[in-house]
């Protein structure tokens, strides 16, 4: 383990000491801190494992802090989980702490998409530096989808990247609109290639998330202000409650589904055991 408390390196989006200790035990974690791929690669895996993706403080009607200090209380000291703005702050400021090199960038979401619509830049995400590697990757902890990165992957276009029990790949994609073409990263879901989400390399900076993290929290047209979603990955299962549809996925692609009808208490004993989240109270 590492010391007790780790200051992240000096940057003035990050000035707060993040007790690593603490959230290596939250992730469940206990390799050697290292600034190795090795490390990138199972401390991702280990977040994703550790840390619930949700938005209830969205269904209350509130934007979750984005501050460090909150970020810990919440994500780690507490049984609660958060959205991608939360995780990946939060991942960024570990990953620093530990001497990577971070970059945030935002993307738009295409799971669900439909018609062809652009849809805002509303998710966070992260390109990652290693010491040795020629290529950056990408990192993401806070995907609220099965689609989403298990293990950090390099930014390469073209060939599959095995991911655990996942798959996944980079393209480039024209954008006669911007200075370089589009990352897409897909995921092979159902027998076919699909969409997660598309970004750039331009780096985004924390007023630019407190803005979205806004609007995705209170906008009364945002999905996240009005209808639960929760997910948490397991190595043997995933699982996805939405509304109060409860679907488990097997690593094999095997579904189970089923309502939560037993009301207010059901769902917050659904949430306590199967996805180890303790709901605040209103």
């Amino acid at each position: 383990m590492s010391n007790a408390t780790v200051t992240t390196h000096p940057s003035p989006d990050v000035p707060f000491p993040l007790d690593l200790d603490a959230y290596l035990a939250r992730v469940g974690w206990s390799g050697t801190p290292a600034t190795t791929l090795e490390t990138l690669r199972s401390l991702h895996r280990a977040h994703v494992y550790g840390i619930p993706f949700e938005n209830l403080d969205a269904l209350r009607g509130l934007a979750p802090s984005l501050a460090l200090p909150d970020l810990e209380a919440k994500l780690v000291r507490s049984r609660r989980g958060g959205y991608c703005f939360e995780h990946n702050t939060l991942f960024a400021a570990v990953l620093e702490a530990l001497g990577f090199e971070v970059t945030r960038l935002a993307a738009r979401v295409r799971v669900g998409e439909r018609g062809g619509a652009v849809r805002p830049r509303t998710h966070m995400t992260l390109l990652v530096g290693v010491p040795g590697h020629p290529a950056r990757h990408l990192a993401d902890v806070g995907f609220g989808s099965i689609g989403g990165l298990l293990e950090a992957i390099p930014l390469v276009a073209g060939p599959e990247t095995p991911d655990g029990d996942r798959r996944h790949r980079l393209l480039r994609e024209p954008y006669p609109k911007g200075p370089e073409d589009l990352w897409v990263l897909q995921a092979f879901q159902a027998g076919s290639w699909q969409d997660q989400y598309a970004f750039s390399r331009e780096p985004f900076e924390p007023a630019d998330y407190e803005t979205m993290n806004w609007h995705v929290a209170t906008n009364p047209r945002s999905p996240f202000r009005h209808t639960p979603r929760i997910q948490r990955t397991l190595p043997d299962r995933h699982l996805a409650l939405t509304g109060r549809t409860l679907v488990t996925t097997y690593p094999d692609g095997t579904r189970e589904e089923r309502e939560l009808t037993g009301g207010e208490n059901e769902l917050a004993r659904v949430l306590a055991t199967d996805f180890a989240i303790e709901a605040p109270r209103v």
